[in-house]
């Protein structure tokens, strides 16, 4: 069995599964995605085809596509349900009928997605809709929703009323340009963000790597912390176990504290 570099990761967001959205495009280079995740330290990732007025949401499929990755890329790295939940009256109405049918693993825990371009009035209400079935909505790369980004505030508010945050690796790194990724560090060091993820969607420009985000959170605020927003936290999601959420700044390097998180 291939063995993981250590630390070992957890990726909550993944476009891995080939002919559903605008991720994988072929079984091979889901394979290849697979295999460059393992490679790169992760255990557990989540597929999360997007759910959307452009591509169709099919538990069935999606758990299809699961078995067959699964049995081509072995137990190296263990693949989860979930899915890209687009904040549709459609797709929400069906989430407080089916609360596990977009969740990850059918569980508590729902990534949601905004349009790049905009929020819409009344999504507060929406959230309280969800948590009231069980469901608690994650929010995905508010870095690159202009609205979001530019209302650090209203982010601060829903951390505070239990709605984490996921940012992009390749956002945190760079790759998206340099005021994303500045943007990034700030709300990591405000303690609004509880997760990153690859948010992969092929084997360059978003990659399933999150190594190297291991090294960057490492390297900023220590190895503690890195390992709360890539395996602590994550590993809470998969499982659907309950995590305190609440704005933590992470420990100050130079104090080398650490900071219990809750789970």
């Amino acid at each position: 069995m291939p063995l993981h570099p250590r630390p070992a990761v957890i990726d909550i967001h993944s476009h891995l599964l080939h002919s559903l959205d605008d991720g994988a495009r072929s079984f091979d280079m889901s394979l290849e995605m697979a295999r460059m995740a393992l490679q790169s330290g992760t255990t557990d990732i989540v597929a999360t085809p997007h759910a959307n007025t452009q591509y169709n949401y099919d538990p069935d499929l999606i758990s299809a596509r699961i078995q067959e990755l699964q049995g081509a890329v072995g137990d190296g790295i263990k693949i989860h349900r979930g899915c890209d939940f687009h904040l549709s009256v459609q797709n929400i109405q069906w989430a407080l009928r089916e609360p596990g049918r977009f969740s990850i693993n059918g569980l508590r825990y729902l990534l949601v997605e905004f349009p790049e371009a905009s929020i819409f009035h009344g999504v507060e209400q929406v959230f309280r809709s969800l948590k009231s079935v069980g469901l608690t909505p994650i929010v995905t790369h508010p870095e690159r929703n202009a609205h979001l980004a530019n209302d650090i505030p209203l982010l601060r508010r829903w951390v505070e009323n239990g709605i984490p945050l996921q940012i992009t690796a390749q956002s945190m790194l760079s790759a998206f340009g340099q005021e994303m990724a500045g943007w990034c560090l700030q709300v990591l060091k405000e303690g609004l963000v509880h997760f990153v993820a690859s948010d992969a969607h092929d084997l360059v420009r978003r990659p399933p790597q999150l190594d190297q985000a291991w090294k960057f959170l490492a390297g900023q605020f220590g190895e503690q912390y890195a390992e709360c927003l890539l395996n602590i936290h994550p590993r809470a999601v998969i499982e659907g176990q309950p995590m305190e959420l609440r704005l933590f700044p992470p420990p100050q390097k130079q104090q080398r504290r650490w900071f219990h998180f809750g789970t």
